[in-house]
């Protein structure tokens, strides 16, 4: 993830809090300006109307611009919040009284709060309303009385709102950010397993591919098949352009009808008649279509060669939201279990094709009974609805996208119940022994009695040490601590309440009613709002019960009260809301959007992979097997001359290897060493292959250069040959005698005698030496390759 781009998270909790500071000056100014007007004079209401109508009005205005904003410049919206808090202050003379100071104050207050939100990116212009916003104050305050001087608790007061609230923004900011780039590791891990495995895909795919095609084609010119080779040419052109195509697993959709109504029969005395019976049309992903296409060519092209039979039936049908589709013969048969695993027709051509894109297949056979062979498809969904808990085998996974998702909102999540209950916490603190204790110590004799008030307030301490000690150790609180400091809070708002003159409540002396909602929220801040919301209602129904208890409250007490509700609890409630939507509304949200640009990230680079891979196969096939395929497919080689098939045996040889190269063994090396002795066996060659000494890991470029000597003599003897291998701590050498059909003309390994070193590899060290003696009518070609003294030093250390 870039570091200067904000991720999915931080920007839509940047987005969030800015919605949020609108919305809750909006909301407090409009009902504080209400009761406000309510509580003045009959006669001040003209004017103080006049003053906080256009508030009303600009503050409905800066609501409409979070819809639509670019018609709003920052110029006006700024200007929009300055002229709210100006006309704000201006209402306090007018209005008058106590209930005009508590009004402003909340008013004011509230708003350069939410001015640390709405313009959070632009800090600048935050501190510069905040700053307009306690000028605004003080003039107010001066205003409505003039023969006082200013009083600078409600100022300082109003700066640590202010420091706290930019406190909490950078806090609940730095906690999305870190989860943002947790995220992006996480992501990019499954980025890399993900492109990982398409790449092994692909790779299956485009080998298969090669079997069905070059290697098919070029064994059966090596073996001299037939005298008619008029099947040559148009076969060997379309080996070239399956070589060429990229394979993929496309998204469209496709008619399996169409494309089993076009699998080739063959030509000649090869060719099997189809009777093919489709229940069209089948329209199902592209990707699975051709893999059962070019499986079921596989399984015709086997028909011909094996079953000794020319006439099979195909079958295909819709089953649920899938297809299925079957090859039967009633051929000589064979057992499925006896088959060598390095044969590839069936467990790759078919079987892992299919694999490959969700699906299934099988092949049912015995001797003398006929062959059958059936593809499955269905929908991923549907198959992960359909599971019971066990998988049988081939069966396709469940998509891992939704657990992933999960994973990632879970995370998100996490990281900003963190952040928040942090920044609650700071708050509590803050805001507990700054203001609430200065009103404490000041207010002593007012209480009845004072020790109640103190006890209470060293209780709600305890509280927050308590959940903040489990906070700052990264560990959740837990449910009885929770429980047990929420009722410790519920119990400090009811003392507090029941110890102060009723006519006092909500004033300066009370010094609890605006902290406990602080403590209460950040231990429930992982809760539903509505818990919180319960919460708060008994904390403001206790201070209620207190002040009717003593006397029904006047109008203007009345007011007094109500804008001090909405000025700490309305404000704290809103807060538990924006931590409820951040929680479940926002880290939804951030995970979907960091997963849709995960995922598109992950489709560039598979595209990117896939194509450069496919080149670099390419590039590695244009020297030998290219010129090959192109020479036969335009007449320039022809089957008939024996250099030709020599060189098509050694291709052969060289593609057997290659798609060994693939298979999970302990030793690669022999593995395959014994696909090239395969080949050359089908040849008619007797080979004997002995093995000295403990296999050692080797890498794969090192062990192409060391196998290549030995499939090219392979590829052109056709009596006898013996492969040794031989292996020793620091090195291993294989090696081969055979005849020498080349005549000395064996271009391959005498550029390999030349060369020596050719495998070198930046990231092995390796080097490769390859040694060629012709002693008669045989040659002896050796490979060798010496362990780097970095790689001896790592052995011996992990063996130690």
């Amino acid at each position: 993830m870039d570091r200067d781009r904000p991720g999915s998270g931080e920007r839509l909790v940047i987005l969030a809090l800015e919605r949020f500071g609108v919305w809750l000056r909006s909301i407090v100014v409009c009902l504080c300006g209400a009761l406000g007007v309510v509580s003045a004079d009959a006669a001040d209401v003209p004017l103080a109307v006049s003053l906080l109508g256009p508030a009303f009005l600009a503050c409905g205005v800066r609501l409409y611009s979070l819809r639509r904003p670019r018609l709003f410049p920052l110029a006006l919206l700024w200007t929009l919040d300055a002229t709210v808090v100006v006309l704000t202050g201006l209402s306090q003379p007018v209005i008058g009284g106590e209930a005009a100071d508590v009004m402003v104050e909340a008013m004011v207050g509230i708003s350069v709060v939410a001015f640390q939100y709405e313009w959070a990116t632009r800090p600048v212009a935050g501190a510069a309303l905040a700053a307009l916003g306690a000028l605004v104050f003080v003039l107010g305050d001066v205003l409505s009385s003039p023969g006082h001087g200013i009083d600078v608790v409600p100022l300082v007061r109003m700066l640590i709102q202010v420091g706290l609230s930019r406190a909490a923004y950078l806090i609940i900011r730095a906690l999305a950010r870190a989860a943002d780039r947790s995220a992006a590791v996480r992501a990019a891990a499954r980025r890399e397993m993900e492109v990982a495995a398409a790449r092994r895909a692909t790779e299956r795919e485009y080998l298969a591919t090669l079997h069905d095609t070059a290697s098919a084609t070029l064994l059966m010119v090596s073996q001299g098949d037939g005298r008619d080779w008029s099947w040559l040419p148009p076969r060997a052109r379309q080996d070239l352009e399956a070589m060429s195509a990229v394979p993929g697993f496309e998204t469209g959709s496709v008619d399996l009808a169409a494309l089993l109504g076009c699998v080739p029969e063959g030509e000649g005395p090869a060719r099997v008649r189809l009777t093919t019976r489709v229940d069209g049309p089948l329209a199902i992903p592209s990707g699975p279509g051709l893999a059962i296409f070019n499986g079921v060519r596989e399984a015709v092209t086997n028909v011909a060669r094996h079953s000794g039979v020319r006439e099979a039936e195909l079958r295909a049908w819709a089953e649920g939201d899938g297809a299925v589709v079957e090859l039967s013969d009633a051929g000589r048969g064979f057992d499925p279990a006896a088959v060598s695993a390095r044969r590839r027709g069936i467990s790759g051509s078919i079987i892992a094709r299919m694999h490959a894109v969700q699906g299934s297949a099988s092949v049912t056979s015995q001797p003398d009974t006929g062959t059958r062979v059936q593809w499955r498809w269905h929908s991923p969904a549907r198959v992960s609805q359909a599971r019971d808990g066990a998988q049988a085998p081939g069966a396709p996974r469940p998509p891992r996208d939704q657990v992933q998702h999960t994973a990632g909102v879970r995370f998100i999540r996490g990281r900003l119940l963190y952040g928040t209950q942090l920044a609650m916490l700071l708050i509590s603190l803050v805001w507990q022994f700054t203001i609430s204790l200065r009103r404490l110590a000041v207010h002593q004799d007012v209480y009845r009695p004072a020790w109640a008030q103190t006890a209470a307030f060293v209780c709600l301490a305890a509280v927050a040490v308590i959940g903040g000690a489990y906070l700052l150790r990264g560990r959740r609180i837990p449910p009885r601590v929770r429980w047990w400091g929420v009722g410790s809070v519920l119990a400090v708002s009811a003392v507090c309440a029941f110890t102060l003159p009723a006519e006092l409540s909500t004033g300066a002396p009370d010094w609890a009613f605006g902290v406990v909602g602080w403590h209460a929220l950040f231990l429930l801040a992982d809760l539903r709002v509505r818990v919180y919301a319960a919460f708060l209602a008994a904390h403001v129904g206790l201070n209620t019960t207190a002040v009717f208890l003593s006397g029904a409250p006047t109008v203007t007490q009345w007011a007094v009260i109500g804008i001090s509700t909405i000025a700490s609890c309305g404000f704290q409630l809103s807060v538990g809301v924006l931590m409820t939507y951040l929680l479940h509304g926002t880290a939804p949200a951030a995970g979907t959007e960091a997963a849709r640009e995960e995922e598109l990230r992950t489709r560039e680079r598979i595209h990117e992979d896939m194509q450069r891979d496919h080149k670099e196969r390419y590039r590695a096939l244009t020297a030998t097997t290219v010129p090959l395929l192109v020479g036969l497919g335009h007449g320039a080689l022809s089957p008939h001359d024996e250099e030709v098939r020599l060189r098509c045996g050694v291709e052969a040889a060289r593609m057997r290897r290659l798609f060994a190269e693939a298979d999970a063994v302990s030793d690669p090396l022999l593995n395959e060493l014994r696909a090239c002795v395969e080949v050359a066996e089908h040849q008619g060659v007797t080979v004997s292959l002995a093995v000295r000494g403990r296999p050692g890991e080797v890498p794969v470029a090192v062990r192409r250069e060391l196998i290549d000597p030995v499939a090219v003599i392979l590829g052109r003897t056709r009596s006898t040959a013996r492969v040794t291998v031989v292996w020793t701590p620091r090195a291993v050498r294989v090696s081969v005698v055979g005849e020498d059909r080349a005549g000395g003309r064996d271009r391959g390994t005498e550029e390999a005698a030349q060369t020596p070193g050719r495998a070198t590899n930046a990231n092995t060290n390796a080097q490769v030496d390859v040694v060629r003696t012709l002693r008669g009518g045989s040659v002896w070609v050796e490979a060798g390759w010496s362990r780097p003294a970095v790689t001896e030093e790592r052995v011996a250390a992990r063996i130690g």
